[in-house]
């Protein structure tokens, strides 16, 4: 009997295990994208890292205008591309800002990069279409439970739809035919991990605050009035800063996993290509950068903790109890978390 052909070699990993946004107009968003939940790393580690030495190159950056480069951040690295280096530009957004979303849709005019990197990840491309269409947050279900308030209806009247800056960067790339990457780590490993990090008393206290803010939600004309005020923040970093104050396990899942995790996915996509422009919230600026290049153990960041033994009905019960008990104590949070929520500038 003949030997059977040897198996044929697994392809090398490339930008393409990353989420690659083709054409959101097809029938079936899964048709036009390459999943990257799991991230292919170097060793048996985990540890993604890539070529650290600098280039000896004279080329430099394509430099933006003054108006446009007050918040960017430009990185290099080596790349297999034609020319041996990757230009990256990292735009920093306020993530709910019209002017935010003016200075993306500028720069990547400006550039006309070969990738757009956006701070989503698969579960989160919903934000990339028009904004009909209606996908509820845990804010809206919360509320739709409670039968108080709509908070779509009140997204729907925003002068800026959330996410807006992430949809004009995709629009505007594919206007020159420019590739849109998402790498941001799955939303459902970082609420995992971030749920089995909380001790059971914080997770009670978190899920009354929830439920506390959706019940006093403003009117759509305060918060635009709130935006315009907050226009040059990070809006969505500023809440989870104040948060973490309660509940600190919050800062490390949602912002510095993230960081880490993008700044690998980063370096992975600019190692393969010529230039890039990154859209990401100005949280993420500082912690991208400081892990730019830096070894990132990606099988930590991905890994969600088995779940505890189940815990007793007694146990339950009585953290509850003891939740409504100090009913005064979580109000009074709230209504802290509410001033600094709403007028952050005023601290």
């Amino acid at each position: 009997m003949d030997a059977p052909p040897p198996e044929p070699a697994a392809p090398a990993a490339s930008a393409e295990d990353f989420v690659h946004v083709a054409d959101l107009k097809m029938e079936s968003l899964s048709e036009s994208m390459v999943r990257i939940d799991e991230p292919e790393t170097s060793d048996a580690d985990g540890v993604s890292s890539a070529t650290e030495a600098s280039t000896d190159s004279d080329r430099r950056p394509l430099t933006l205008p003054e108006e446009l480069s007050r918040n960017v951040v430009v990185l290099s690295c080596e790349s297999a591309a034609e020319g041996g280096v990757c230009d990256v530009y990292l735009v920093g957004t306020a993530h709910v800002s019209e002017e935010s979303s003016r200075e993306v849709q500028a720069i990547v005019n400006f550039l006309k990069p070969q990738v757009v990197f956006l701070e989503l990840c698969s579960s989160r491309v919903a934000v990339l279409t028009l904004q009909n269409l209606k996908v509820p947050t845990m804010g809206e279900m919360i509320t739709m439970l409670k039968k108080k308030h709509n908070m779509f209806e009140i997204a729907s009247k925003l002068e800026v739809f959330p996410g807006s800056e992430f949809r004009v960067a995709y629009e505007e790339a594919i206007k020159y035919g420019g590739r849109v990457i998402l790498g941001d780590r799955p939303v459902q490993i970082t609420l995992r991990r971030t749920w089995s990090k909380m001790p059971l008393w914080h997770k009670t206290k978190l899920l009354y605050s929830l439920f506390f803010q959706a019940v006093f939600l403003p009117s759509s004309d305060d918060l635009n009035k709130m935006l315009k005020e907050m226009d040059d923040s990070d809006m969505l970093t500023l809440v989870i800063q104040e948060m973490s104050k309660e509940f600190p396990t919050l800062m490390e899942t949602l912002v510095h996993e993230r960081d880490q995790y993008m700044s690998s996915t980063l370096l992975k996509v600019a190692s393969e290509n010529s230039s890039v422009v990154a859209v990401v919230g100005k949280g993420h600026l500082q912690g991208i950068k400081k892990h730019w290049k830096q070894p990132v153990v990606m099988k930590d960041l991905m890994t969600v903790p088995s779940p505890k033994p189940a815990v007793s009905a007694i146990r339950i019960l009585t953290s509850v109890g003891v939740a409504v008990w100090g009913g005064y104590s979580i109000r009074h949070l709230y209504f802290m978390q509410e001033m600094t929520f709403w007028h952050p500038l005023e601290r």
